[in-house]
């Protein structure tokens, strides 16, 4: 049986690996030389400069901006996008009223619920930042309109034309359209946590809140983290560009005032509007040292033992 297995084992692995080696591992090392030359991008003519675009970008106030609003994102994002997915499930799962033949139940209507948590998802990205462009719309929007129906006609902000607001506006878009894919996720979870652990914890005193922090946390704990490693790269890639480039203003996008401008927002305009390839792929090594460290940082401090049930 162990003749030829690792002959095998290669066999399996050599393609996979082989593309994955093509189309991942080869662009990165592409990107990191070009960002040490001067290439726009528009033609096949390039020298090397050295450091002078790692130069550049570390005096960039704009890069700092955009540094600034993308370490917003994956701070807050998944923070309050997986804490409001996890109570939303948990209320779908286990938060109902006990009912006759059932200590633990969900709320009324939960399979309703997650079909409306999880809309949102079958939706583009596209849609959806055109559908809160316009609601935002302090003239015709739909969000002014209801302040004026219900009588703060007083109080109706520029939302994405105010710098202050614009870019908590966006975060908001982002964790609607998100939010939903992790309560069926978490609900899925759940639902496989055998009842008699909170059916015991019940009989013992314990609380929902006792029960959450005590039960379904630490059997979730896995799920959580990998939801969490995803949710901080969605705001740090492409969900988090098609919105700001969609719903914001400026030439495009990223204001008002590089306001909202994040990290793949700036290295789409610095390569396709600017023509400046080769700095466009430093701040692009800038990312995806900030994409590692944060999945590295997340993976460190979410370890802990595994339960299993």
């Amino acid at each position: 049986m162990q003749h030829g297995k690792y002959r095998f084992i290669v066999g399996f692995l050599i393609a996979p690996l082989a593309l994955y080696a093509i189309f991942v591992i080869w662009p990165f090392i592409q990107s990191i030389y070009y960002s040490f030359t001067d290439w726009t991008g528009l033609s096949s003519d390039f020298k090397m400069v050295g450091f002078d675009n790692y130069k550049k970008m570390f005096e960039d106030d704009i890069f700092w901006k955009s540094l600034q609003h993308s370490v917003l994102f994956v701070l807050l994002l998944p923070l309050v996008t997986l804490s409001l997915a996890l109570f939303l499930a948990f209320m779908i799962n286990v938060g109902g009223r006990q009912r006759k033949g059932a200590a633990i139940t969900g709320v009324r209507g939960s399979g309703f619920y997650k079909i409306a948590y999880f809309f949102p998802q079958v939706l583009s990205i596209a849609i959806v930042a055109l559908l809160f462009q316009f609601a935002y719309n302090p003239e015709s929007g739909a969000i002014n309109a209801a302040l004026d129906a219900v009588g703060l006609d007083s109080v109706q902000p520029l939302w994405l034309g105010d710098p202050n607001l614009a870019l908590w506006c966006v975060m908001a878009v982002l964790i609607w359209s998100t939010v939903g894919f992790f309560v069926v996720l978490f609900s899925a979870g759940m639902a496989s946590i055998p009842k008699d652990y909170y059916e015991a914890a019940l009989l013992d005193g314990a609380d929902r809140f006792t029960t959450f922090f005590k039960i379904t946390l630490p059997l979730l704990w896995d799920t959580v983290q990998a939801g969490w490693i995803y949710m901080g790269i969605l705001a740090l890639g492409a969900e988090a560009f098609a919105v700001v480039q969609i719903m914001t203003v400026g030439p495009g996008g990223g204001g008002p005032d590089y306001s909202t401008t994040v990290l793949p927002l700036y290295v789409y305009q610095t390569a396709f509007r600017d023509a400046q390839a080769g700095y466009a792929t430093t701040i692009g090594v800038a990312l995806l040292v900030v994409t590692l460290s944060f999945a590295a940082v997340v993976t460190k401090l979410g370890r802990r033992e595994r339960l299993e049930f």
